[in-house]
This record gives structure tokens, sequence and C-alpha cells, in this order.
């Protein structure tokens, strides 16, 4: 990982900006639906940055009822238009709500991730998990797609970016999908002890 981390950091879509720039490719949940912007995880996430690299950005390019597929489609314009040097990408949970083959789903993430490399951006997996009524053998199977493809690609990964969140009724929402505003500093935190690394190597450049 730390090799990886070295040789992108030094790569193109360093290069093309002043300061380095975060981009999440993200749903509902990193949308911050039924939360104030300024409330949500992601804004929160670019103020404590900011704290240890000034200039440091945090573009949220999430959408409301995304998919993976969806995903894919926007990427390519995305990564063209604001160069990041690292991709935050939270995808799946629509997919898997919906019942989407576990096949199409890491497909499309893994294409999301080879889009990114190919470009010299590090990536972070956000991991979802769904509700066990979809069943063991597909709710274990869609959870275990992030970790997977994060050994497969040496990419950075929170697990689940509603560890401690979605199992607590006081976090969630009234439709107890969404997290409410009080459990964003929570998420903002997974994302930041993950990124710990990578910002270390930022701030020795």
């Amino acid at each position: 990982m730390l090799t990886c981390l070295l040789a992108l950091a030094s790569g193109p879509a360093r290069a093309a900006s002043d300061h380095p720039v975060i981009l999440i490719v993200g749903d509902s949940i990193s949308a911050g639906f039924g939360v104030p912007v300024q409330q949500g995880y992601a804004t929160l996430l670019e103020q404590q940055l900011q704290e240890h690299m000034a200039g440091i950005q945090v573009v949220n390019a999430s959408v409301s009822g995304d998919t993976t597929q969806g995903g894919v489609a926007r990427l390519p314009q995305l990564l063209e238009q604001h160069h990041p040097d690292l991709l935050l990408i939270e995808l799946g949970g629509n997919d898997g709500l919906r019942g989407t083959p576990l096949k199409l789903i890491r497909q499309n993430i893994e294409r999301m991730i080879r889009m990114a490399e190919e470009r010299g951006t590090m990536v972070m997996l956000l991991g979802m998990q769904i509700p066990p009524n979809y069943g063991q053998r597909y709710t274990k199977g869609f959870a275990d797609i992030y970790p997977q493809l994060a050994e497969q690609y040496d990419t950075l990964l929170v697990p689940f970016l509603l560890e401690g969140v979605a199992t607590d009724p006081e976090l969630m929402q009234g439709d107890g999908i969404h997290p409410t505003a009080e459990a964003q500093p929570i998420l903002q935190q997974l994302v930041m002890d993950e990124l710990q690394l990578w910002l270390e190597l930022h701030q020795g450049e």
C-alpha cells in the first residue's frame, strides 16, 4: 500500500493541480439526503482536512439514487474536470436494494477503480451493506465486494461507511436508510481514519 501511495502521489493527477483534490462519487448517503449541506460528512471532512493542509478541496459529486452503472457513466467527465488526487467511491447500496446481480455491481466498481488508477488517481472504497432480509448469500456476497476489490487493487477501504450508525435508530432518519445530521461526524471520522497515511504522504511533499 505504501509503495502504491508513493507512486500515485507523484503521478499525473497530482501534477494537474496546485492543491490536492478529493472527489467523492456516491449516492444519497454521501449527498447528505435530509441533512443540511454544511452538516454533511463531506463538508465536515473538508473542514477537518484543511486544518492539516491548506487549500485541499473535497468535491462532492454524489447524486441521490445513483447506482454503480451511473457512476461508471459519470466518472470519466468528473475525472477530466477535477483531476482528483484521490477518488472516494461510495456506490452499490441502491444496486443491492434492487437486487442487482452481484457480478454486475462488482464489475462496475472495478471499472471505476481502473478508470481512476489509469489516470494516476488513488482510490478509496466506502463500503456498504444491505439488510439481512435479502438472504444470507446475497447479503454476504454484497458486503464482500468492497474488501475483495480493495485487496485486488490495493485501494484504501472503509469496510462499512455506516458502521456504528445503521444499527442505532437514533442515528438514522425515519426511513431507516439515511443517517441523521448527528451521525455525520461518525461517517467523517471513519473516512478520516483511513485517510491518515495518504494525508501524511501529501504533507511530506
